[in-house]
């Protein structure tokens, strides 16, 4: 899929073929196996992997994932991936990718730490992990637990006469260097960019939908970190979130479900199914169907090609914002253009995460947190501001001072730099659009293969 979009785009793009093939080549491949010795008494053998696609700059980046269904071929078409994703939103690594091929559901905790803590020492044995060489994040099947297990090994075993090691892995908690507003990055992220493609009326003119996000009805398929957090920031900007899919049930509701009471609910049931506010529920074997119902805005946040040529008829959606990687086959995709629907492509839509990774890493390089020097100041600059239109007589409400005179804090400075990030992606996306009269994946596309071409241009191919 990953290679498809690649050659669509790389006809549009004026590059030389010969340099077109050092940017798709995958540069570093790792395979490990190494032995769990599990709580029951039994042994293991545990596969790991990890891609480093591309060095045109360094440190490498992409998240590790742990699932059944890894082998070399998924994480070499993610790391190309996060290649690409990086470029787009101006974040100066190159893409890599990393998993364990295990269900996390089938194994403990102290045996999901012992296969986390050997998988890093195999990671720095071969040179695939470091503050300058490799930066590992989370992804399917991991989270902050997992990296914080993975930064204290490397630290302890490897950084200890290293200032920055804390900088070798980010999505970590924040009391492990970890930054605010990474845990809903990417499903912010998400929101930032369908809203800044809803915000441009020749876009909206094109598809037949009105400018905004108030008013837009949203299915959202996969309800973990990233759907529901994209579903949260819809429904809070005045979106109604219509329907959610998981794999264990969907629920809809046609006035606009409670997002923040439907997070809930499945916190501690486990399921969507029961919730009180659905006007109509679907079981496990039935919920993807669901996302065919008519809507505005189909967000599929799950895992890859969900949405393929068997049912890519069948979805009513006027914009497909996707969530996941590659959850939209190319078929699939031809499929919904001729009907006049777009996909907003993961590429730039889902590169939330690896904005504010890169803002974790940053902070991590710096051994402060983002606007610890200079809050205070801000605050007593615009608190001089407010006195003087006091003076002049400026009526001012509380509410509007409070907001006035606060100085930014992390997250406010993090939200901040993911809204830039984003609007200047789309934009550069939409201009190549318009340029190239093609699709939003295809100019998404184009402008990453022009900024890595300018990149080895400049920086040339070989030391020989």
């Amino acid at each position: 899929m990953v290679k498809m979009n690649f050659d669509t785009a790389a006809k549009y793009s004026g590059i030389e073929p010969g340099l077109l093939e050092v940017i798709k080549a995958c540069n570093s491949l790792l395979r490990v196996n190494f032995p769990l010795h599990r709580d029951n008494g039994t042994t293991e053998v545990i596969r790991g992997y990890r891609a480093q696609h591309s060095h045109h700059r360094l440190p490498c980046k992409g998240g590790i994932r742990f699932s059944d269904e890894v082998d070399l071929q998924e994480v070499e078409a993610l790391a190309s991936l996060m290649t690409y994703k990086c470029a787009i939103v101006d974040v100066p690594y190159g893409g890599a990718k990393g998993g364990i091929a295990i269900d996390p559901k089938k194994y403990s905790k102290h045996e999901l730490e012992m296969i986390t803590r050997r998988y890093t020492m195999e990671l720095k044995k071969y040179g695939f992990i470091g503050p300058g060489v490799d930066v590992p994040a989370p992804d399917v099947g991991t989270g902050a637990r997992e990296m914080s297990w993975i930064k204290d090994t490397y630290t302890m075993l490897y950084g200890m006469d290293d200032v920055s090691a804390s900088a070798c892995v980010t999505g970590k908690p924040l009391s492990q260097g970890g930054i605010q507003g990474r845990t809903e990055a990417t499903g912010l992220g998400l929101y930032y960019a369908t809203r800044d493609f809803l915000n441009d009326a020749e876009f909206c003119k094109q598809i037949g939908i009105t400018t905004g996000v108030a008013g837009k009805t949203v299915i959202v398929q996969g309800f973990g970190n990233v759907g529901s957090y994209a579903a949260k920031y819809f429904h809070e900007h005045g979106a109604k979130v219509v329907g959610v899919v998981e794999y264990n049930g969907a629920v809809w509701n046609s006035n606009g479900l409670d997002v923040e009471a439907l997070t809930s609910h499945k916190a501690k049931a486990g399921t969507l199914l029961g919730f009180s506010g659905a006007q109509r529920e679907l079981p496990g074997d039935k919920a993807m169907s669901l996302i065919e119902e008519k809507c505005d805005i189909l967000v599929p946040a799950a895992l890859e090609k969900q949405i393929n040529k068997h049912n890519a008829g069948r979805i009513q959606a006027k914009i497909i914002t996707e969530g996941a990687n590659g959850p939209t086959t190319p078929k699939a995709e031809e499929i919904l253009n001729a009907k006049g629907a777009v996909v907003l492509p993961d590429m730039l839509i889902n590169a939330g995460g690896v904005t504010v990774s890169y803002f974790e890493w940053l902070k991590n390089l710096q051994h402060v947190r983002f606007g610890r020097m200079t809050r205070k100041w801000e605050e007593r600059s615009k608190m001089v501001v407010l006195d003087q239109m006091n003076i002049l007589g400026a009526k001012i409400s509380e509410k509007d001072k409070k907001l006035m005179m606060h100085g930014p804090s992390e997250r406010d400075i993090v939200y901040s730099g993911l809204e830039d990030t984003m609007a200047t992606a789309v934009n550069e996306t939409l201009t190549t659009m318009r340029v190239y009269n093609v699709q939003p994946r295809i100019g998404a596309f184009i402008n990453a293969l022009k900024k890595i071409e300018n990149c080895y241009k400049d920086a040339g191919l070989t030391l020989g």
